[in-house]
């Protein structure tokens, strides 16, 4: 397995085929478009958003959304038994990605930033399929480190943190990895901070955990090996963030498919419903009914689901094995669900790069 590739870019980069860029003095247009595109081990998703016209919004919040794509693409598929992205794996990707360039030529998108996450950091290949994207698309990807994810993570979920905790443990479980961070006191209030406390990146997600130990059939036995292994791989995070950050007043905040979907079980969506998952807050108590509910069914249920479906019926469980393991290493009386991460924060980032919200403000 490669190394992950460094992302040397400075805050505000952006992966987009430089060509395609509006002039930059139109950024600060107040009906200029952004977008943000984040390829990761399962999902390829945009987001195009214009900044809100409320400038004292923060977070995720100000963001006008004004269109948005995702697909299940699977690129890391088979990754962590041959070390390469397949051939199947790529045409799905390649086929989305033309899809998200043709959204962002439509809407005429003034600045972009298109990143790549663990399967490319991962594969043997990854440069050279991040070639084949520009070939083939005219989309120019960015492989960012683990630490930039993480941060963009902060900066995208950083608004729903409780202002009156004492610790905020924000954890991201993706398709090939998971990112846990440990947010500074104030960081919900200032989305533009870039500097991480104690955080983590574990290379382990939906993914790769189904694809070691099964998805489709899971027994309470493979349940528990999955949170176990995710366990031995969290404890150094564990020992360092509480002899560094040990309070009695903290809470959970996660981001990912699988939060949301717990989220969806336990409010009994029949289809999944962003508006009524963002932000929304768990007990403990909850959080654990619900994944409860999830393990009880037959794969035939969760595919069945409205907000699992085919796609992800045999990924749900490895990704609820990791949110316990988050779970028992740092027990906390409340999880809240963001349905926001990485494009909002690229989105962010690139926006106060530009100088858009102090614009707004003058």
């Amino acid at each position: 397995m490669s190394s992950p590739v460094a992302d040397r870019r400075p805050a505000g980069a952006t992966g987009w085929d430089e060509s395609r860029q509006r002039d930059r003095g139109a950024y600060r247009k107040p009906h200029a478009l952004y977008a943000a595109l984040d390829l990761g081990t399962n999902n390829c998703r945009l987001l195009v958003a214009r900044p809100a016209h409320t400038h004292a919004l923060v977070g995720a919040e100000a963001l006008r959304v004004v269109d948005a794509f995702s697909r299940i693409v699977r690129l890391g598929e088979g990754l962590t038994q041959t070390g390469y992205l397949g051939e199947p794996a790529i045409r799905r990707t390649l086929d989305a990605l033309e899809v998200c360039r043709d959204k962002m030529e439509r809407r005429g998108v003034a600045r972009a930033r298109l990143i790549a996450t663990e399967a490319c950091r991962a594969a043997a290949n990854g440069a050279e399929f991040v070639a084949r994207v520009a070939e083939r698309t005219g989309l120019q990807l960015e492989i960012v480190d683990r630490e930039t994810e993480a941060r963009l993570a902060a900066i995208g979920c950083g608004s729903l943190a409780d202002p009156e905790a004492k610790g905020v443990l924000l954890f991201d479980i993706g398709g090939g990895s998971t990112e846990v961070v440990w947010l500074k006191p104030g960081l919900g209030r200032d989305a533009a901070r870039r500097d991480l406390e104690v955080w983590t990146s574990i290379d382990m997600g939906v993914v790769s955990l189904a694809e070691r130990f099964g998805g489709r059939e899971v027994d309470h036995a493979t349940f528990e090996a999955m949170v176990e292994a995710f366990g031995r791989a969290l404890a150094p995070f564990v020992d360092k963030a509480m002899r560094q950050r040990a309070c009695t007043r903290f809470h959970l905040l996660g981001t990912s498919g699988t939060v949301t979907t717990v989220a969806g079980i336990h409010l009994d969506l029949p289809r999944y419903d962003r508006r009524r998952v963002d932000g929304l807050w768990m007990s403990a108590d909850e959080a654990d009914r619900a994944v409860e509910r999830l393990r009880a069914m037959s794969y035939d249920q969760r595919a069945a689901n409205g907000c699992i479906g085919h796609e992800r019926a045999d990924l749900v469980l490895a990704g609820c094995a990791i949110l316990e393991g988050i779970r028992r290493a740092f027990p906390a009386p409340r999880l809240r669900i963001a349905d926001r991460g990485l494009r909002e924060g690229m989105l962010l980032e690139l926006m106060r790069a530009d100088g858009v919200f102090s614009a707004r403000a003058q």
